[in-house]
């Protein structure tokens, strides 16, 4: 600025006004280059449209051409003048120069694309009429200057080039607001809210979306009004929420990310970076955002500056008018800052939810898509971190990514305020800071390591957890709950240990971001003290006020750089997952390209030709082959059974089909749609009806049929509320056989052209296994269909019509039934042969009976009749609280942490804030004073020190008790969460899900570790700090106590 300007760079102290230079460069040439920028880039990304939003008229196009001509001609004449001053050897200062032609090339580029078809997606850009609305702000002061100026012709050539800006924003905001709702863009705009509008004199919220709404709606949030009427009256259920925009769909975020993320692992394959690829679904958005948070940091100054002009009038004696003006503008700066304050978090928060969306939808279907053997790399613990932490920290970068350019930003702009005030003093204070940077960083560094290490022991914990829940029976069953409740409180008890450690080192970080500001006010003011420069109010508390800016950037940049650890850490955590190897090729459900082109033999199901398999892709192919030289024709139609002794290979065998093992040779091909049971079947939470359905439409008589062949009639017969009573979580309240029959009821429901069988009649009873052999597996159900079935049966082998033989990974024998008997196979699986056949006999004459049975659910024409049309529920609803926290909440968290050291807290934080506050009073008492001695200098600073060092160890204090009490908390809740789940009945585990419960214990708990006790503090500091100002406030004035009370309320009331 010196270098552009010779006289005071930011300041006039006879004006009382900003410094002519820094009006033009500051205020005018700096807004008119981003609003350059801005017109070219939404250019270059409308060019693609042909429309626009408004139809052009004579009368629009005459306006839209006649503001912008003016304003060019305005900038025009003034740079004109600028020359004829030059010509008669008046030196022009450069501001001048700046600011005339950057306003000329932005209304001559104004003119340019106002004459493109797609102009009002330029210039009714939310964004581009949210920033010309600040640029006419920044004007103001501007308007001063050229109402106070002498040269007639310049300021009325001045004066009409701001109007024309002015005229220009009311004209383009007028467009938006009258112009209709018409969906022609695909990229992200401010307008487009998260909740849309109502009919508020109903209090009822339609689900529509949102359309194009008025700018006014936008910043003030208009369109939630109704949902908060009708929250004053009752809770809000899910169903009172209105349906967001479609760019916040999930089925729209996933669809965009996996299409950047499938290119980026095209590319770089296990080495694919989860960091690239949102960079590149949401890089524009992103950085848009930051143009807003930008500016932002940037008003936080003007508050400090326009104080400072404030207390010197003051002191002054100034004219009521310029008091008026200033008072006014320091509360308009509060009042934009809110606005843009605001419209960031909602519109970060919007991208993060964009991002959650995506990143728990890929991840959702990476654990659909790849195969058992990558899968098992990964425990159940692991990937519930994954979608409940590590998740959440990564969208977490959207913060701490902004905050690593913002925080320094708004560090160098208030030390070089601080320089405007107090000269080279503050260099004092920098010192201290710089040499503190180091120790927080190797804090931060420590603390990447601790939660790295707290990370993995809580996968442990997880797992064991999920294996408690998914073997709770057996536990109790054989009184076992305390084995495994040591297992786990074993794991938790190293967890805890890192988590001490990191709350330990964050109380260190608490203590030097507490105490930074203070020591840097501290050596600042006895510097320039001490170099012979008097204090006075207007320099003390504008210093201050940005010493209290410096405290938030301050304070946050080591836990910026500790959240940018925690991402990192969990983006490489989620790109590992995400890498890895998927299915070779594509299943799908009729598959035709294998039939003429790829399977050489049309009346062939299944053929295996050469194929080398192994269960995973990083292991050594040399010498973990499984399945060896495979070379097999399964025929369409036919029962195939596949036998061998156990490991030989049969459900390996089955797997590779399904691509569930890495072929490394040969080709495995397929005709047609596949159904798999397998020896373990997956059921899901819902009725036997659903599980059996499985999103099929319903038809009674196949419905029936598939029951009768699966021996369910008998079982749901039992069952309240026949086919439509609900099953638990994985079918806990159903028997092995159970699920069995009704994983392969779903199958023969879904019919499939292959039934890939994995020793299914192994879970049933003798005679159970025989009618579902004849009646399911040979009945008219699967008669025309290709069924491969793997077991032990010689009853299934005698009705085969092939057999396979598999022994150690390979193919030792396979032919039809009639070769097989003739084999000396056939003495080791068939000479049980007589007893199966009598089994069979008794097998089918219980059919009789079974077939009986049935009458009340087959009735005599065939119809199936529905038991019950409502769905009979045993799963608990999860417990909503309603209204405020109960009390009883709160002390049960302080007497986990224990009432001593609530104590100590609570005395340590007020004392904390008397103490800051005794500082800023004794340095309005050292202001007051008119003894300007060496000695009476030293005095004061010598008590200022004492301020600072009770200040410090309350603080230190404080923050390594809040760091105890919040690790003792979390250790007692746990232990009592744990205690209390063992000790549950067995109908508990029935009624609540393993997910809801494993949610306790893997983020709700991670919330009372970490999160809870760091929002406490943050409330405990914040609260003092309020009180603290506000005692202050009304010791010095009484009349602030009359405007506290209905303010107060008032908050009280909207919040």
């Amino acid at each position: 600025m010196y270098l552009i300007c010779s006289d005071s760079p930011i300041w006039d102290r006879d004006r009382k006004l900003f410094s002519t230079c820094f009006e033009n460069m500051v205020l005018g040439f700096g807004p008119n280059l981003v609003t350059i920028f801005m017109i070219i880039v939404l250019g270059y990304k409308m060019r693609g449209y042909q429309e626009s939003r408004v139809t052009r008229t004579h009368i629009l196009m005459v306006f839209l051409l006649l503001v912008p001509i003016f304003g060019a001609c305005a900038s025009f004449f003034n740079i004109s003048l600028l020359i004829k001053d030059s010509l008669h050897g008046h030196i022009s200062k450069y501001h001048h120069w700046f600011i005339s032609c950057s306003e000329f090339v932005l209304w001559m580029i104004v003119v340019l694309f106002i004459r493109c078809d797609y102009w009002s997606l330029i210039f009714c850009n939310p964004v581009f009429c949210f920033w010309w609305i600040m640029k006419v702000l920044l004007e103001v002061s501007h308007v001063f200057t050229i109402f106070s100026s002498s040269q007639a012709i310049r300021s009325f050539t001045e004066g009409f080039s701001i109007s024309a800006e002015f005229m220009f924003v009311i004209f383009i905001n007028l467009v938006r607001i009258m112009s209709l709702p018409i969906e022609i863009r695909n990229f992200d705009s401010l307008e487009e809210a998260l909740l849309p509008n109502a009919e508020a004199s109903e209090i009822h919220i339609n689900k529509k979306k949102i359309g194009f709404l008025g700018y006014f709606h936008t910043l003030t949030f208009k369109v939630v009004n109704p949902m908060m009427d009708l929250g004053v009256t009752r809770q809000l259920n899910f169903q009172d929420l209105i349906e967001p925009p479609t760019e916040l769909m999930p089925s729209s975020c996933f669809s965009i990310f996996l299409k950047f993320w499938e290119a980026e692992y095209g590319k770089n394959g296990q080495n694919a970076s989860l960091i690239k690829v949102i960079f590149h679904a949401y890089g524009w958005p992103y950085l848009r955002v930051g143009l807003l948070k930008a500016l932002n940091d940037v008003m936080n100054f003007i508050g400090p500056l326009i104080l400072n002009r404030l207390i010197w009038f003051l002191q002054q004696g100034s004219g009521h008018f310029d008091g008026y003006t200033l008072a006014i503008l320091l509360g308009l700066s509060s009042i934009v800052k809110s606005f843009l304050d605001t419209q960031y978090s909602f519109n970060l928060m919007k991208l993060k939810l964009k991002m959650r969306a995506s990143i728990m939808a890929v991840i959702y279907r990476k654990c659909l898509q790849v195969s058992i053997a990558e899968r098992s790399k990964f425990s159940d613990g692991e990937i519930q971190t994954f979608m409940s932490i590590d998740v959440d920290r990564t969208i977490n970068l959207c913060n701490s990514f902004h905050d690593m350019w913002s925080l320094p930003l708004q560090i160098g702009l208030a030390l070089f305020l601080l320089y405007t005030q107090v000269k080279f003093a503050f260099l004092s204070g920098l010192i201290i800071t710089v040499l503190l940077i180091p120790v927080n960083k190797w804090i931060c560094t420590l603390i990447g390591k601790a939660s790295k290490k707290m990370m993995a022991q809580k996968d442990e914990r997880i797992k064991s957890v999920g294996e408690l829940l998914s073997h709770i029976r057996t536990v109790k069953m054989y009184s076992w709950e305390y084995f495994m409740a040591n297992r786990i409180m074993e794991k938790r008890a190293k967890e805890v240990e890192h988590l001490g450690t990191r709350k330990y080192l964050d109380a260190w970080c608490v203590f030097f971001w507490a105490t930074t500001p203070t020591l840097f006010s501290l050596f600042t003011f006895g510097v320039f003290t001490l170099m012979g420069h008097p204090l006075d109010a207007a320099t003390v508390f504008t210093c201050v006020a940005l010493f209290n800016t410096l405290i938030s950037p301050l304070n946050s940049f080591p836990w910026v750089i500790n959240g940018l650890i925690d991402a990192f850490i969990s983006t490489g955590r989620l790109s590992k997952f995400l890498s890895c190897t998927e299915y070779t090729s594509q299943l799908k459900l009729h598959s035709t390209e294998y039939e003429h082109k790829t399977i050489p033999n049309v009346e062939m199901a299944i053929v295996f030709s050469e194929a080398d398999c192994i269960w995973s892709s990083s292991e050594d192919i040399g010498h973990n082959i499984f399945l060896k030289k495979i070379n097999l024709d399964l025929p369409k139609g036919f029962f195939i059974v596949v036998i061998g002794e156990i490991g030989s290979g049969k459900s390996s065998l089955l797997y590779s089909v399904l691509r569930e093992m890495c072929q490394i040779q040969g080709y495995i091909d397929f005709h047609g749609s596949l159904a798999y049971v397998s020896q373990i079947p997956w059921i899901m939470s819902g009725t036997v009806r659903d599980n059996i359905l499985f999103g099929k439409e319903y038809n009674a008589r196949r419905y029936g049929d598939v029951l009768k062949a699966c021996s369910l009639d008998d079982d749901i017969s039992l069952m309240i509320g026949g086919d439509m009573a609900y099953i638990g979580e994985k079918g806990t309240n159903l028997s092995g056989g159970q699920r069995t029959r009704i994983a392969l009821a779903r199958a023969l429901y879904c019919g499939s052209d292959v039934f890939l069988l994995d020793d299914i009649l192994s879970a049933v009873d003798a005679h159970v296994g025989s009618w579902i052999l004849h009646k399911a597996i040979l009945g008219p159900l699967m008669r025309p269909k290709t069924c491969v079935l793997c077991t032990h049966s010689s009853q299934a082998i005698s009705a085969a019509d092939m057999v396979v033989l598999m022994d150690k990974g390979s193919v030792k024998w396979a032919g039809y039934l009639d070769n097989f008997i003739e084999s000396p196979y056939s003495t080791i699986f068939m000479e049980n042969d007589q007893n199966s056949t009598q089994a069979l006999e008794q097998s089918l004459s219980n059919s009789a009976c079974s077939s009986g049975e049935i009458n009340h659910i087959i009735s005599p024409d065939g119809e199936y009749i529905v038991v019950s049309e409502e769905a009979h529920e045993n799963i608990e609803i999860e417990m909503r609280k309603e209204g405020k926290v109960e009390l009883g909440a709160y002390k049960c968290y302080m007497k986990f942490c224990s009432w001593p050291i609530v104590t100590v807290i609570c005395i340590s934080a007020v004392l904390m804030q008397a103490s800051r506050n005794g500082n800023d009073m004794w340095l309005s008492f050292w202001v007051d004073t008119t003894s300007g001695t060496k000695d009476s200098a030293e005095f004061y600073l010598v008590i200022l020190c004492i301020f600072y060092v009770i200040n410090s160890l309350l603080t230190l204090i404080r923050a390594f008790s809040f760091s105890y009490g919040g690790l003792r908390a979390a250790i007692e809740v746990h232990s009592n969460f744990l205690k209390n789940l063992i000790n549950a009945p067995v109908h508990f585990f029935s009624q609540n899900p393993s997910g809801r419960i494993l949610n306790r214990l893997s983020s709700d708990l991670y919330t009372i570790d970490d999160s809870l006790p760091f929002i406490l503090n943050i409330l405990l500091a914040n609260f003092f700090n309020l009180l603290g100002i506000a005692i202050v406030l009304s010791y010095v004035q009484v009349l602030f106590v009359i405007l506290l009370l209905p303010f107060w309320y008032i908050y009280q009331k909207i919040q």
